[in-house]
């Protein structure tokens, strides 16, 4: 059996910024006229999963950077609080992903994540990405990333236990369900490859669009 995901990442900052929409209220709501960077209060990075069989969203908030290392981090703790006692006894897992951001085609370091994701859990992992321009038709987008939009649209993003307040109340008639949470740890940018670990990746790449369809085995 294959479980289905979309993952998508999108960075952004949290303050007593303007949120387009609207929403009624007793009383007005001041916030910022502007809303650069230097006035937020910190860093909200969403790494959105979805499962595509069960209609249900997991989102993982993370504090520091857009780093394949959180976005392994979120779908290794997806797995663990939801994926594999919804799907026991499976050993396949299928991620359809973007084509760029911290999950991108050509990132080393994403696969390298993902290698020692499959190892821990001997875990035959399969990503196919969207190519470079699709990621418009990306089911997350419309049934997960556009509803969390709509919850909170109109309501200034102040905190972090707002953010996943909007994220968790997200659902719709259809069954959509969304869990959120925070992860406080600081990834750091830049890291680089060693040849030592581009040969530990144990990656098949498919015959069809080789760059985007690829599969890695655990080395168990």
């Amino acid at each position: 059996m294959r479980i289905c995901r979309a993952a998508k990442t999108s960075a952004g900052t949290w303050g007593n910024f303007k949120n387009k929409g609207r929403t009624w209220r007793k009383a007005r709501q001041d916030v910022l006229e502007n809303d650069h960077p230097s006035d937020a209060d910190g860093v909200a990075i969403p790494y959105g999963i979805y499962d595509v069989a069960r209609n249900h969203g997991f989102v993982v908030v993370g504090i520091s950077h857009q780093t394949s290392a959180f976005a392994v981090k979120a779908i290794r703790r997806w797995w663990l609080m939801m994926g594999r006692s919804q799907y026991p006894n499976q050993n396949e897992l299928l991620i359809e992903a973007d084509c760029g951001g911290a999950n991108a085609s050509d990132s080393g370091v994403w696969k390298w994540e993902l290698q020692q994701f499959a190892n821990e859990f001997n875990l035959i992992i399969t990503v196919t990405h969207l190519p470079t321009g699709a990621s418009k038709w990306n089911s997350i987008e419309h049934r997960l990333l556009s509803q969390i939009s709509a919850n909170w649209e109109g309501e200034p993003l102040i905190d972090y236990e707002t953010v996943l307040n909007f994220i968790r109340t997200t659902q719709t008639d259809t069954g959509l369900r969304c869990r959120g949470l925070l992860d406080n740890a600081v990834y750091p940018t830049g890291l680089k490859m060693s040849i030592q670990q581009q040969n530990q990746i144990h990656l098949k790449p498919h015959h069809v669009l080789p760059k985007w369809n690829y599969t890695i085995l655990p080395h168990s």
